[in-house]
């Protein structure tokens, strides 16, 4: 059921903490000269405050940045991006553009002179703007039937490639011999499928096409198509330095469909479009980009062993093709973006590493130097790691930064330092009184290895008290929490409990083996971790042991449903975006080809009792825990269907539980929207509420 308007506001309130009678007197106003201070605990409203700062492009010459200053709009109730530019050296900042529209991608031409840009205005498509620097002039130089990305300069400004998905046929089967008579109301069209992934998350039911590679003049005009297929050819693009050939990558393979992580890296021949394929490796290549003299291409993948997890790794190859070899086989950490110093003897390279996200510099012969850490993305439900970067030519890094109480900044590093240049919440982290997040560490009563979490306390703790406790557990299951600044946690910590923000095995940035111990085996012995961690913090002093709570969404709500048909020790849960049964999970999820090779090594009906075995639905007769259920309505990574399996199965067996919908909120989009964010959150609390102090475990 999908709940109306008024239902939201309503569970807004009931997530608030309600007010004993000495508060409620404390409250009133006590003289016409009193000057009562308004609430300064995070709450659902600070949501639409909140700014964080995206994709900073750093200009050639290292002297001043633009990147994406995304905003909550109250009045869309819906994230907007404006684009700033901020001065290196002293830090001023202005908007350059901040109209109605929404933008995206800034990317500067090779001298500076430029800057491209995506605007997408209400009422019409995303199109590519060009700002020339000296003038402030920008103007729109394409009229795209659909959304274009991957932007990226020729070398000379004179050309801006990107790739655009280009609408095709699709399947037709038969033709109605009955006309349409003139103004009749009939029924829609049949739509008709033919592709093994016929819908995504976030974007709904896929149109027939494929992704391919463009052109458009930086002065305005056509737009050229340069490849073509049914294929998709991917970014990122990378121009070669004599602007006559372009890098990509692609899987242009038969059976590309049921492949899901296969790629190689293409060259382009703009003039006449021939295409050479330069590398044949088992498994994803990726990210292709070229060494400032143009002879040696760097790029990310990995050799696939089909296993669930895969350190991605980084490789150089001559740039007309040959063997490739990798810098980081020795190093146990999986390579994010990549970017090539100024003179071509090193990269810098992005990784994660025991929950933060770092950058280090590596070098042709693979020895590496880490530069520094703090980088913050711009999730702020949950405290995931993530961040961007980009270096000048004279090896000034601009990124994004952020702490476990502050949303990312733009930040820049050179000389061996980092510096904030924006404070974009400055108000929220002077008026707001936010709970403070300390790193802990456990072994694990599975086999003692070491399990790290961060504990969010309530504002007000006091050292020695036992507040209640809520284990928020991440997704993925392949990804991993850290130090970083999370809106849920927050607004769990300001109604009066901590939070545990635990990296079970499993978990990204400790290496691949420890992500590998849940290869075939998820849900299993990460539940052993998780438990461990609720212990140490009982035996640390600060969880009450009869008052446990515990939430996660996706991979956090497999984990969630997991944990409570294993024991009852906690006081209520809420399943968030769960998978419950994986034969169904994995025939209706947007990632079939992928769940079923690389987290099963089988089909369901090859060995259907592995995957009962692993789905919480085979556990439920154990279940006894008060449990509310939650899911996106367009959710197609762990469809509806799951949530609803659960909830049914909930209500059967008598287990109190209640059902809710976001509206038209996707599997990686439940957060997006501020008022559904704060609902959902308030929704969760005010569950909890219900059961903290032992109320009636009944389900009528």
């Amino acid at each position: 059921m999908a709940l109306r308007f008024v239902g939201f506001c309503t569970l807004l309130l009931l997530g608030a903490t309600p007010l004993s009678a000495q508060e409620e007197k404390a409250a009133a106003p006590a003289s016409p000269t009193a000057n009562p201070q308004p609430d300064s605990r995070f709450t659902a409203s600070d949501l639409f405050n909140l700014e964080v700062a995206v994709d900073p492009q750093i200009s050639p010459d290292g002297r001043q940045i633009a990147y994406i200053r995304r905003a909550n709009d109250i009045m869309r109730d819906a994230p907007r991006g404006t684009i700033w530019l901020v001065d290196v050296a002293s830090g001023k900042e202005r908007p350059i553009a901040a109209g109605e529209a929404s933008y995206s991608s800034p990317r500067w031409s090779r001298d500076g002179g430029k800057l491209a840009y995506v605007s997408a205005e209400a009422g019409s498509g995303p199109e590519i703007y060009v700002r020339w620097m000296d003038s402030g002039e920008a103007v729109r130089v394409s009229t795209l039937p659909s959304a274009p990305r991957s932007l990226s300069w020729s070398p000379d400004g004179s050309q801006i490639a990107f790739t655009m998905q280009v609408q095709g046929e699709g399947l037709k089967l038969g033709k109605p011999k009955t006309k349409k008579p003139e103004g009749a109301k009939w029924a829609k069209p049949l739509e008709i499928y033919d592709l093994l992934t016929y819908r995504a998350d976030g974007a709904g039911y896929l149109k027939p096409g494929f992704t391919k590679i463009f052109t458009v003049p930086a002065t305005g005009g056509s737009a050229r198509q340069l490849t073509f297929g049914d294929y998709h050819d991917n970014g990122p693009l990378n121009w070669s330095p004599d602007g006559n050939s372009i890098y990509f990558s692609a899987n242009r393979q038969p059976g590309w469909e049921n492949d899901p992580l296969e790629s190689e890296l293409f060259k382009l021949d703009i003039a006449s479009g021939a295409l050479s394929q330069l590398t044949s490796r088992n498994g994803p290549d990726g990210s292709p980009t070229l060494s400032p003299d143009g002879k040696t291409l760097a790029f990310i993948g990995f050799d696939d062993q089909e296993l669930g997890y895969h350190n991605a790794q980084l490789y150089l190859i001559d740039a007309q093709g040959g063997t490739p070899r990798s810098l980081t086989a020795n190093f146990d950490r999986s390579i994010g973006s990549v970017q090539w110093n100024g003179d071509g003897r090193a990269l810098y390279a992005q990784y994660d590493d025991h929950g933060e996200t770092k950058v280090a510099r590596i070098s042709r012969d693979g020895s590496r130097r880490d530069l520094f850490t703090g980088l913050s993305g711009a999730a702020f439900d949950r405290p995931y790691t993530g961040g961007s970067f980009s270096v000048a030519n004279n090896g000034t890094i601009a990124f994004t930064g952020g702490s476990a109480t502050r949303p990312a900044d733009v930040m820049v590093y050179a000389g061996g330092n980092k510096r904030r240049l924006t404070n974009l919440n400055a108000t929220m982290v002077a008026t707001k009184r936010l709970g403070e997040v300390r790193k802990f560490t456990t072994t694990s009563s599975h086999d003692g290895r070491e399990i790290e979490a961060w504990i969010t306390l309530p504002p007000d703790y006091v050292e020695g008290q036992k507040v209640p406790m809520i284990l928020e557990i991440h997704g993925g299951p392949f990804a991993a929490y850290g130090p970083h600044f999370a809106t849920d946690n927050q607004l769990y910590a300001a109604a009066g409990y901590a939070v545990i923000s635990a990296n079970p095995r499993g978990s990204t940035s400790y290496g691949a083996e420890f992500a590998n111990e849940i290869h075939l085996a998820y849900p299993g012995n990460d539940y052993d971790d998780l438990i461990s961690i609720v212990d140490q913090a009982i035996a640390d002093g600060i969880v009450d042991p009869d008052r446990l709570f515990v939430t996660g969404g996706s991979g956090g709500g497999v984990l969630t449903s997991w944990i409570i048909g294993k024991t009852d020790r906690f006081k209520a849960a809420a399943t968030q975006k769960p998978v419950i049964n994986w034969t169904s999970q994995a025939l209706t999820a947007d990632g079939a080809a992928f769940f079923t090779r690389y987290w099963f090594g089988a089909n369901p009906w090859e060995e259907p009792e592995k995957y009962w075995a692993r789905s919480p639905l085979s556990l439920i007769g154990n279940v006894t825990t008060p449990t509310l259920v939650v899911v996106g309505s367009e959710d197609y990574r762990t469809p509806v269907s799951e949530a609803e399996q659960y909830y049914t199965a909930l209500r059967l067996k008598g287990v109190p539980t209640a059902f809710v919908k976001v509206p038209g909120a996707s599997h990686g989009g439940i957060a997006v929207r501020p008022s559904q964010s704060g609902a959902k959150a308030a929704a969760i609390l005010a569950w909890f509420e219900k059961y903290k102090d032992g109320a009636e475990q009944s389900a009528d």
